[in-house]
Formats: C-alpha cells, sequence, structure tokens
C-alpha cells in the first residue's frame, strides 16, 4: 500500500474525507500531549497510551476541530482491549501479515499487532482527532503505523490478510455496513478478527468464539474483572457456527 509523505514525515492518509488544517491537526497533538498522559493499559500493561481523566477537558477539542465527533479514540473499550490481549498472548495470529485496524480509535489494536510481529498495520478511523492519537500513541510504544482517514466499508477491501475489528457494534446501521464490508472481506479471502463486550448487534450467527477476557468496557475502569469482552472469528455464512451467547 502507497505511503505518502510530507517534509520527510509518513502522512495520514485520506480516504474520502477532508484533511483538517495543518496547523489544527499540530495543535490537536499538543492537546492530546499535554492533557492526556501516557499510562498503561488495563488489562493490556504492555501497551502505553495517551488516555482521557477526568480533567482532561476534551470540550476544547470541539471548539476547535469542526468535525470533531465523539472522543471514542481516549477512553478504553471492551473489545479493544480483548483482542489487543488476545494478539499479544497469541503472535502467531499476526507474525508476518499485512493487517488493517478497522475504526481503530486510540490504536490499541494496531500497535498489539505490531508488537506482536505484524509486518505492516493500517489503522482507519473518521474521526480526525484519532489519526492524531493514533499517530502519538504509535510512537509513544516505538512501532510504526499507517493511519488512513475515512469510512474503508464504503469501499473495496484493501490489500491485507487480516482484518481486525474492535468495538463497531454499537449501533445498528453501522453495524449492518460493517458486517457487509466483512463479507466483501471473506470474499477477498482476507481473515477477521472481532472483538466486543457481546453488544446488541453483534453478528451472532456469524461468530465463533475464541477466547473470554475479564476488562473494563468504554473507560469504565470500575468493573474490571467482572465484564467479559470477548474475541470471535467471523465466519461465512454458508458455515453452520453455533450462535454464540453472552456469557453469564
Amino acid at each position: 500500500m502507497p505511503k505518502a509523505k510530507n517534509n520527510g514525515k509518513e502522512a495520514t492518509h485520506q480516504f474520502g474525507e477532508a484533511a483538517i488544517d495543518a496547523s489544527v491537526s499540530a495543535w490537536v497533538e499538543r492537546f492530546i500531549q499535554e492533557n492526556l498522559p501516557i499510562s498503561p493499559v488495563p488489562s493490556v500493561p504492555e501497551i502505553l497510551l495517551h488516555r482521557a481523566g477526568p480533567w482532561s477537558g476534551l470540550s476544547r477539542l470541539a471548539e476547535r476541530v469542526e468535525d470533531f465527533g465523539a472522543p471514542y479514540w481516549a477512553y478504553d473499550w471492551g473489545g479493544g482491549l480483548a483482542l489487543a490481549r488476545h494478539i499479544l498472548d497469541n503472535p502467531e495470529i499476526v507474525v508476518g501479515r499485512r493487517v488493517l485496524d478497522l475504526g481503530a480509535g486510540s490504536g490499541i489494536v494496531g500497535i498489539a499487532a505490531m508488537k506482536a510481529g505484524a509486518r505492516e498495520v493500517v489503522a482507519a478511523d473518521t474521526d480526525p482527532c484519532a489519526m492524531a492519537a493514533i499517530d502519538l500513541n504509535a510512537a509513544v510504544n516505538g512501532i510504526p503505523i499507517v493511519p488512513i482517514r475515512g469510512d474503508l466499508t464504503v469501499v473495496p477491501p484493501p490489500t491485507v490478510d487480516l482484518v481486525l475489528v474492535g468495538d463497531l457494534f454499537y449501533d445498528h446501521d453501522l453495524a449492518e455496513r460493517v458486517t457487509s464490508f466483512l463479507n466483501q472481506c471473506l470474499e477477498a479471502n482476507i481473515s477477521i478478527l472481532i472483538g466486543d463486550p457481546w453488544r446488541a448487534f453483534l453478528p451472532r450467527t456469524r461468530l465463533q468464539l475464541l477466547a473470554e477476557y475479564p476488562g473494563p468496557d468504554f473507560g469504565d475502569i470500575s468493573r474490571v474483572g467482572q465484564r467479559k469482552n470477548a474475541v470471535f472469528s467471523f465466519e461465512p455464512a454458508c458455515r453452520q457456527v453455533h450462535p454464540c451467547r453472552a456469557s453469564e
């Protein structure tokens, strides 16, 4: 996959989304560095991330960034935590493979894949602030990641070996778009793993449960050890898969 260059530095790719002004992008990076401290991730302490706290003042980003959305990239999500843990514990899943981290958020899943030995990781998200967070978090962990801004579910699957999907089944319409895209990936012989804490819109008849990990979800560190965050493989519709059910 091509890599754009900008003043000697690898630039963020664009897929159907306008790039934010360079000065705004630089301001967002400084804001994250100054207001979202670096800390180990719950249940995945091998990875360090810039993470939001009670006094991070994320509303100031909304005032400065025109396309600012919900700052999902600033918090821990259960599916991403489970996928990252599963990959680090089972590096053979990614070793030598080209990987897409779809809906990457903070970049935690892609970072885990690179740490475990992936050949290349592309991290895609629609949020311009997520692009800055992915760059910074990759640098903190000393690994390279290619960030792409845009909705990849509306274009043909990229040339990768594995797609990793964390926490994209919290909304009905989004879940339908993602499932359709994953079907295209299977047709292109791309393997798929999904991480999710058993949300309502998971395509459960298409999933094979691989593992569960205790951990928080969406920044709720108080429930660590109580919630079960799961990792699944996404299987073809013609394959008989026993419908997954949430663990009690």
